[in-house]
């Protein structure tokens, strides 16, 4: 027998919520963001008066005290609307760097950013990819130095989600460049500090309307405070927090799906040839059949992890493998759903369009598939 739980009866309280927000908010005026490159800071605002913002963050830090899970749904919905850039912008903000600070930074540190990202005036980033370095952190060339007043950060980072409007960007330096993974740190910085500066905004294939960036740190000079944690021990931060990131991009490709396939299906009921709807062909049938059959098995799966990280259980292989076949699910579906458009699917005036270009950089960010199956096989063989 299944028993029902208070978070059980508040999901669907959110979800409508959710739903009543993006109608609202985000749909009539997402198309005017992805063509200008980027969103208000209003809306964050909006989502933090909407309480969408630190959903499963204590109460007394702004947040709301429930649930892993309605963060995750956030992500899912806002991804089934179609609206890519705008999740992968919340994804960074609510679901990885409020919980960092949440997981590693001390009483003041929480409470100086917290609150304010939670109700929206604040807007997080997290800057871990170089020009000369992605998945390979121990070849960061960013620096921390000590001085008598704290520290003095030098380097860059690129490919940085929010990094055009982030107020506080969680930075991955080294601090002992002769110790490895051991060597790294992570440090709080506060953007309107002399020394930082961004880029201009990277043009990119999809989500247009999330804004990213690279970022300089030309000698900032940052307070004792600044540092995140322990010195030295970024890399475990690092490890101990992707789970919760690519459940996140699990989410984000999950609602993805499915919002690919009801657009589908809404077409191939209406559009005809040879004589009958797109939708009675057998082909067309029994693609959108598989189409179902990998949202469900993706939802398990999802699911399961969900549970294991309520549990403190989900391990860096879990998260690969959600990561990785989620987001190549997504790729694939999206290529299916568009095929079944016909020439309308490749243009911008249909939807479908953008979740197909959308879709692509899942398979790259928070670790490319090649990564996640080199995770995967690590744990079945040992590290070579």
């Amino acid at each position: 027998m299944t028993v029902s739980t208070p978070q059980d009866e508040m999901t669907p309280l959110f979800h409508d919520m959710i739903c009543r927000f993006l109608e609202q908010e985000v749909t009539p005026h997402y198309e005017a963001w992805e063509e200008a490159g980027e969103m208000p800071r209003a809306l964050w605002r909006q989502m933090g008066e909407a309480g969408l913002l630190g959903i499963d963050m204590p109460e007394a830090l702004g947040g709301a005290g429930a649930d892993v899970a309605i963060t995750q749904l956030v992500i899912e919905e806002i991804s089934r609307h179609g609206f890519g850039g705008l999740a992968s912008a919340y994804n960074i903000h609510a679901n990885i760097v409020m919980p960092y600070l949440l997981h590693i930074a001390t009483p003041a540190q929480q409470q100086r950013w917290l609150p304010s990202m939670a109700s929206g005036e604040a807007i997080g980033a997290i800057a871990m990819t170089e020009p000369g370095a992605g998945s390979d952190l121990a070849a960061i060339k960013t620096r921390a130095r000590r001085t008598p007043a704290g520290w003095r950060l030098e380097g860059s980072k690129i490919f940085i989600t929010n990094g055009q409007v982030a107020d506080l960007v969680i930075v991955c330096a080294k601090t002992d460049p002769d110790a490895g993974a051991k060597g790294v740190s992570l440090f709080l910085v506060d953007t309107s500090l002399p020394g930082f500066t961004r880029g201009q905004p990277i043009k990119k294939i999809g989500q247009h309307a999330s804004d990213t960036a690279e970022l300089f740190f030309d000698g900032i000079e940052l307070p004792e405070d600044a540092l995140l944690g322990e010195e030295g021990a970024g890399f475990a931060y690092l490890m101990q927090e992707l789970p919760r990131e690519r459940l996140g991009v699990g989410a984000q490709a999950l609602g993805a799906m499915q919002g690919a396939l009801e657009l589908t299906l809404e077409y191939v009921k209406e559009r005809r040839a040879f004589g009958q709807r797109v939708g009675d062909f057998q082909n067309t049938r029994f693609t959108l059949a598989e189409v179902r059959a990998d949202i469900d098995m993706g939802r398990a799966y999802l699911e399961k992890c969900m549970a294991q990280y309520r549990q403190g259980t989900m391990g860096p292989t879990e998260a690969a493998i959600l990561k990785l076949r989620l987001t190549e699910m997504q790729c694939a579906t999206a290529n299916t759903c568009l095929q079944l458009f016909g020439g309308y699917g490749y243009t911008r005036e249909y939807p479908i369009s953008r979740f197909y270009l959308d879709a692509r950089v899942q398979t790259i960010y928070a670790g490319t598939s090649e990564i996640m199956k080199e995770v995967v096989a690590r744990s079945l063989l040992g590290k070579a």
